[in-house]
C-alpha cells in the first residue's frame, strides 16, 4: 500500500485573500511527478481552468529547490528525485460562490477542486489534510465544519483529516469561521447545518424541518452505503442563491431573511426557496453523486465530459425537491402547485423551448447554458426548468397508464446503477422506464426529451384534479403561479433593466413588438412617446396605451441616439397558474392523494 498524499492548507493572507496550499509524495515518479489542478468542478458544467488562480508555485525535495516545469495551463512537472517532494502554491481566493474558494478576515471557505493539486498517477492514494488556522489573533475563535473525516482534528475543529482518494478529498468543502451549528439525526445518521452570516434564526425549526425533508427522500431510494454524516454548508449573506451537491454534504447561498426566526410560524415564501434548495442537494446524494452518467464514471476534469443525460440528474432532481415538502407535509398542496406553475411559466415565456431539446440542452450545458447571452432565452431551454416539467410529465402518464410511478422508475434506476457503481448509459433512463412499466414510452422521449414539442401538462394533471390555466402577465414581476385580478397592459417584448444608472434593453424576445422596431440587447433606453422610459416606469407607462399603438421610442446604442416607431402588441398567454378541481371524481382524488399526499413515495 502506497504512503499517503499528505496535504496542507494555511490562511497565509487574508486580507490579501491567499491560500497557501502544499501536497508531499512520498514516492514521486522517478522521472518527474507531474501534478495538476481540476479545470472544473462536478456538479457545475463549465469549464473555470481553477490553475489561473495559482499566483506562485515551487517544489522541493529534502530541503533543496526542485526545477518545477508548466507542461500547459494546469499541469507541471517536478524534477527527477529520488525521495520526498513537496510542491507548494500560493492561491488567490476570493470567488464566493458555491463552486469557489474564498478568504478574507471574516472567514475561509474552499472546494478541492480550487486549491489541491492533484499528484498524476496517484489519485487513488489516500489523503491527509491538516487546516490549519490563520496566524493569530485572527480566527483565534472560528470553528471548522467540512464533512471530511477527522483524523486528529477536534470536532469543528483545526487539524488533521483524512480522505480515501484524490476524488473523495475534494468533495469535501470546508467553511471555517463563526458559525451557528445546530444538529440532528435521521435515520440513525448525524446530521448537521453550519450557519456563516450575520443571521438570528430559529434554528431548531430549521433541524426539524431539514429532518423531514432528508427523511422523505431516504424513504424514497433507502439509505445509500456509506452514508454515515451529512453536513449543509449554508452563507446566508443579505442576498443571493446558489447550490452545489457533494457525497456528504452540500453548499448552500441563501439570503438571511429568508430564513425562519422564532417568531415565524408559516412558511414564507423565502423560507420556502431555502426548503426546496436543502431538498434539491441532499437528493443528490443519490442522483448524480452516487448515481451518474456513464461520461462522468470516472469524472475527467480536465475537460468538457458531455452527456445528453443532465436532464435526468438535474431535471429529475428538480422535480423532486419541492415535492418532497408537500409529501413530508411542510407545506399545501396549494403551495406546491404554485411552484409548479411558476416553473411552467418560466419555461413557457423562453423561446428556446421551441428550438433546443432537453437531450441537447443537457450536452451543451459547457457552452451555452453556463455561458448565456442575451440571446439565451430565445435560444436554449433550462434542463432543470423544462426538465423538471418532463419528470412530472412522465410520472403523471407512468400513474394514469400503469400500476407504477416514476418513484419505482427512480428505485430500479438506483439499484442498477446506484447501488452498482455502474454509469447510466445515454438511454438508460427510457430503458428502465419502459422495463418496468410495461409501457412502450418511445413516443413520449422523442417528444419531449429529444423533440421540442409542448408537454402534455394540461391533458395530465386534470386526471390527478388539478387544472391548468394560462393567462397574460400583469406586470414586469409576475412569476405566474397565481390567478391575477389585474389588467395587463401591452407588451413590449423586450426587458428593461437598470445597470450603473442607466435603463437597459437586457432582453429582446423573438418576433416581439421591440425586435420588430429593431431594438437590441444592450441598448439604452430614453424615451417612450416623448416621455423619459425607465425600468422603474416602464409597467406603469405602458398601461396608459392599449395594444396596436404605434409609439416613438428612443434609444442610445453605443453613444449613437437611435429614434424608431414601436407598435404595441398583446402579451401573449404564457403565464400559467393551477388550481385544485373542486368537482374532481373519487377515482380522480385517489391518483391525487397517491402522488401528493404526506407519506406517498
Amino acid at each position: 500500500m502506497s504512503a499517503a498524499l499528505r496535504y496542507r492548507i494555511w490562511p497565509k493572507d487574508p486580507a490579501a485573500h491567499l491560500y497557501e496550499v502544499s501536497v508531499t509524495v512520498a514516492d514521486p515518479n522517478p522521472a518527474g511527478q507531474v501534478f495538476a489542478m481540476p479545470a472544473w468542478i462536478p456538479g457545475s458544467y463549465m469549464i473555470r481552468d481553477y490553475a489561473k488562480h495559482v499566483v506562485t508555485i515551487r517544489a522541493e525535495s529534502d530541503g533543496l529547490e526542485v526545477p518545477l516545469e508548466k507542461l500547459d495551463k494546469s499541469r507541471w512537472r517536478a524534477g527527477p528525485v529520488d525521495r520526498e517532494l513537496t510542491v507548494t502554491a500560493e492561491i488567490y481566493a476570493h470567488d464566493p460562490s458555491v463552486r469557489g474558494a474564498h478568504l478574507d478576515t471574516t472567514h475561509a471557505y474552499f472546494n478541492g477542486t480550487c486549491v489541491f493539486l492533484s499528484a498524476v498517477g496517484l489519485e487513488d492514494a489516500r489523503c491527509e489534510l491538516e487546516i490549519a488556522p490563520p496566524d493569530e489573533p485572527l480566527g483565534k475563535d472560528w470553528r471548522v465544519a467540512t464533512s471530511m473525516r477527522r483524523k486528529d482534528a477536534e470536532r469543528f475543529g483545526y487539524g488533521l483529516y483524512e480522505a480515501d482518494d484524490y476524488a473523495e478529498l475534494i468533495d469535501h468543502p470546508v467553511e471555517t469561521g463563526h458559525l451557528a451549528i445546530g444538529e440532528f439525526e435521521v435515520h440513525g445518521i448525524p446530521h448537521a447545518i453550519a450557519i456563516r452570516g450575520r443571521t438570528r434564526v430559529d434554528m431548531a425549526r430549521i433541524c426539524h424541518d431539514l429532518a423531514r425533508v432528508c427523511e422523505q427522500h431516504i424513504s424514497l431510494l433507502g439509505k445509500p452505503e456509506g452514508l454515515d454524516r451529512y453536513l449543509f454548508l449554508l452563507d446566508a449573506p443579505m442576498s443571493g442563491y446558489g447550490g452545489l451537491e457533494h457525497r456528504w454534504s452540500s453548499s448552500l447561498v441563501c439570503a438571511r431573511d429568508s430564513l425562519p426566526i422564532r417568531q415565524d410560524d408559516e412558511v414564507s415564501d423565502g423560507y420556502r426557496t431555502f426548503l426546496g434548495l436543502a431538498s434539491h442537494e441532499y437528493f443528490h446524494l443519490w442522483n448524480v453523486k452516487r448515481m451518474k452518467p456513464a461520461a462522468f464514471t470516472p469524472y475527467d476534469l480536465s475537460t468538457e465530459s458531455h452527456t445528453g443525460l443532465l436532464w435526468v440528474f438535474e431535471g429529475i432532481t428538480s422535480y423532486y425537491d419541492d415535492l418532497a415538502l408537500v409529501r413530508c407535509g411542510l407545506i399545501p398542496v396549494e403551495s406546491y402547485l404554485e411552484l409548479v406553475g411558476q416553473t411552467i411559466t418560466r419555461v413557457l415565456r423562453g423561446g428556446g423551448r421551441l428550438k433546443q431539446t432537453l437531450e441537447e440542452s443537457s450536452f451543451d450545458a459547457w457552452t451555452k447554458f453556463y455561458k448565456q447571452d442575451a440571446n439565451a432565452s430565445n435560444a436554449i431551454v433550462s434542463y432543470y426548468a423544462k426538465g423538471s416539467l418532463a419528470a412530472l410529465a412522465l410520472d403523471l402518464k407512468i400513474r394514469s397508464e400503469s400500476e407504477h410511478s416514476l418513484d419505482d422508475v427512480m428505485r430500479e434506476c438506483w439499484a442498477r446503477f446506484g447501488d452498482t457503481g455502474v454509469g447510466m448509459p445515454e438511454r438508460g433512463l427510457e430503458q428502465v422506464c419502459m422495463e418496468v412499466t410495461g409501457l412502450d414510452l418511445s413516443d413520449f422521449f422523442d417528444a419531449s426529451i429529444r423533440g421540442t414539442g409542448e408537454l402534455p401538462l394540461k391533458r395530465l394533471l386534470a386526471k390527478f384534479g388539478v387544472a391548468y390555466h394560462l393567462r397574460r402577465a400583469s406586470t414586469r414581476d409576475d412569476k405566474g403561479g397565481k390567478p391575477s385580478g389585474k389588467n395587463p397592459g401591452p407588451w413590449l417584448g423586450a426587458t428593461l433593466a437598470e445597470q450603473a444608472g442607466k435603463s437597459v434593453f437586457t432582453v429582446v424576445s423573438n418576433g416581439g413588438p421591440a425586435e420588430k422596431a429593431g431594438i437590441a440587447p444592450g441598448d439604452v433606453a430614453i424615451a417612450l412617446d416623448g416621455v423619459a422610459l425607465t425600468a422603474g416606469n416602464c409597467d406603469r407607462r405602458l398601461k396608459t396605451y392599449h395594444h396596436g399603438d404605434r409609439l416613438e421610442l428612443v434609444v442610445f446604442r453605443g453613444d449613437e441616439l437611435l429614434t424608431t416607431k414601436v407598435r404595441l402588441e398583446q402579451a401573449p398567454e404564457t403565464t400559467c397558474y393551477l388550481q385544485l378541481d373542486a368537482e374532481a371524481e373519487a377515482e380522480t382524488l385517489g391518483r391525487q392523494a397517491a402522488w401528493l399526499q404526506p407519506g406517498a413515495a
